[in-house]
């Protein structure tokens, strides 16, 4: 059961496409308040969820600072 939540792996080195799917992901698995705290506006489960997790880790892989990342989107 641990490798079904396990978080997907980042590969190395990051290709475009892969950052361009991250950048994706990130606007559309962002947090959204609920009433048992914040939960992953796509999944409906708590947030960070595995795909948003997964897409910040491949942003940063990448090279890219928080501070770009809200510029991008």
């Amino acid at each position: 059961m641990s490798a079904v939540l396990a978080d997907f792996p980042v590969l190395t080195p990051v290709t475009d496409e892969d950052l361009a799917l991250a950048v994706h992901a990130v606007c559309g698995h962002a947090p959204k308040r609920g009433p048992q705290g914040e939960l992953c506006r796509s999944e409906r489960v708590p947030y960070p969820c595995r795909l948003a997790r997964w897409a910040r880790t491949t942003i940063h892989a990448a090279g890219l600072t928080e501070e770009q990342l809200g510029e991008s989107t």
